[in-house]
């Protein structure tokens, strides 16, 4: 049984080759790579094999890892582009819900305090699959317009649409979680 691993100690045996340190840092990083994965897909089994392929990858690519920039932003972005081909195949098929009604934008700080962790994750899980993708991309991980266009291959400004609807759901959404806080 191995000592307790330093971060860069892992990615040192993994450059190495050594299966045993494959294994760790699977582990060390899984629960990360799996809250990634839950956040682009929100089917348990697709993230799971999105994050199983995703380690593939990493592990393939390891040795041009360059270990200047923090390993858990490289392994994010692997995941992230991981999740992104496995739905990419099926951004076509996906069902794309109108708003069907206009929303009320004054949603009170009272109801948003309410809300736990759980409940945000659910709100957004909840969301079309490419609002869901684009919201979290320019959201959650920071990427640009342009950025998501590239690599969901569409339009610039569908993406600008694609996050607009799915702060209105997440809006209407939430202004239905008030008022259950409410009543």
């Amino acid at each position: 049984m191995m000592k307790k691993l330093s971060e860069e100690e892992l990615i040192a045996g993994c450059k190495d080759g050594d299966q045993r340190f494959h294994e760790h840092l699977y582990k060390h990083f899984y629960g990360y790579a799996m809250g990634v994965g839950l956040r682009y897909l929100s089917n348990r089994d697709d993230a799971l094999e999105v994050v199983n392929d995703s380690f593939i990858k990493v592990f393939k690519a390891i040795s041009f890892f360059n270990e200047s920039q923090p390993f858990k932003a490289w392994l994010r972005r692997i995941v992230i582009n991981t999740s992104i081909d496995y739905k990419r195949k099926n951004l076509k098929h996906s069902g794309q819900a109108d708003i069907d009604e206009a929303i009320s934008v004054g949603t009170s700080a009272q109801a948003i305090s309410n809300l736990s962790a759980k409940d945000i994750l659910s709100l957004i899980s909840a969301l079309p699959e490419l609002h869901r993708m684009v919201f979290n991309m320019y959201e959650i991980d920071g990427y640009s317009h342009e950025e998501i266009g590239n690599m969901l291959n569409i339009p610039v400004s569908s993406s600008r649409v694609y996050l607009s609807r799915a702060k209105e759901k997440l809006r209407k959404d939430l202004n239905r979680k008030e008022g259950q806080y409410a009543g």
